[in-house]
């Protein structure tokens, strides 16, 4: 299995080429688009992997699931989808049009940006240290790597430059459905962007995700079964942004891409994959590892359709 992954890098490693890192935030600047890895982790809890494997990233939008999971489980489904809607967008995912022109003004899904934020917002705590608190450790269970931390440096480029996050956010707080204070929703919105993982973190959650929401190490629930359905079933309609559809077709797989570079994928009952690619397309997907997605699912035969 190994050869058969560092043949797919090798193979798609120039499609980095065709693409840039994302600059709107300055220190993802600092990447290197050729960079490009892969780590399958199976039921059994095999590991296999390939490429730039080491390589610490943030997670950006690939937290986004995490977090629905966890404000699900906070809240019940009911009062989750009275503040975010369930249907793709086809727009950008930092779109702000449909906010306004939709009545009532709710984010589409929350795997956009304007929906994360109304995630985010529904966790639960004390105050915004309880909430980040509780957060980390969520992602530390389902990533198996208790040292998870935010990466201080990117946190503190999102805060200064996150202008159209804060547009959304005081916009939804103007419509009445954001109810808590937009600057401390944001300030937890961007830490759960900025937490540093590896393609071995995204392939642990997604393989936790692949058995359901069960840890498969120590056989504990971690996710509540039908919230693991509607967070793989988001995946799948909404996790690759305006690409989803085109993506669904030619990988097949529930998959969620971030900015950073990262993708995570899970197949249901077999394996979770995670995928780093700094280098970019033009709707904010990891150009190559889309590829290598596409090369892993068609070699493995592991299309969900």
């Amino acid at each position: 299995m190994d050869k058969i992954l560092q043949q797919i890098i090798d193979d798609n490693k120039t499609y980095t080429e065709h693409g840039n890192v994302a600059t709107y935030i300055p220190e993802l600047r600092k990447a290197n688009k050729n960079d490009l890895g892969i780590c399958i982790v199976d039921m059994d809890n095999n590991i296999y992997e390939a490429g730039n494997c080491d390589n610490k990233f943030t997670i950006q939008s690939v937290s986004k699931p995490i977090t629905l999971a966890l404000a699900l489980m906070d809240n019940g489904k009911d009062k989750v989808f009275s503040k975010v809607g369930m249907e793709p967008s086809g727009d950008p995912f930092n779109s702000i049009m449909k906010l306004e022109t939709s009545k009532p003004s709710i984010p589409y899904n929350p795997m956009i940006n304007a929906g994360a934020i109304m995630i985010t917002s529904m966790i639960k705590g004390r105050n915004n240290a309880d909430k980040l608190n509780r957060m980390m450790n969520f992602f530390k269970k389902l990533s198996g790597n208790e040292k998870l931390s935010i990466n201080e440096e990117v946190y503190m480029s999102e805060k200064l430059t996150g202008d159209r996050n804060r547009a959304m956010a005081y916009f939804l707080k103007s419509e009445g459905v954001l109810t808590e204070n937009v600057e401390d929703v944001l300030d937890l919105y961007f830490k759960q962007c900025s937490i540093e993982i590896t393609v071995r973190d995204l392939a642990r959650i997604g393989v936790n995700l692949a058995s359901h929401g069960v840890d498969i190490l120590t056989g504990k629930r971690l996710i509540d079964e039908e919230v693991s359905k509607i967070v793989k079933t988001f995946m799948v309609t909404c996790g690759m942004y305006d690409a989803s559809g085109e993506y669904a077709i030619n990988v097949g797989i529930p998959s969620k891409s971030g900015v950073g570079g990262g993708i995570m994928g899970t197949v249901p009952n077999k394996m979770g994959i995670g995928v780093f690619g700094p280098s970019l397309d033009k709707k904010g997907n990891s150009i190559a590892g889309i590829k290598v997605m596409q090369s892993v699912s068609q070699k493995l035969n592991l299309s969900i359709f």
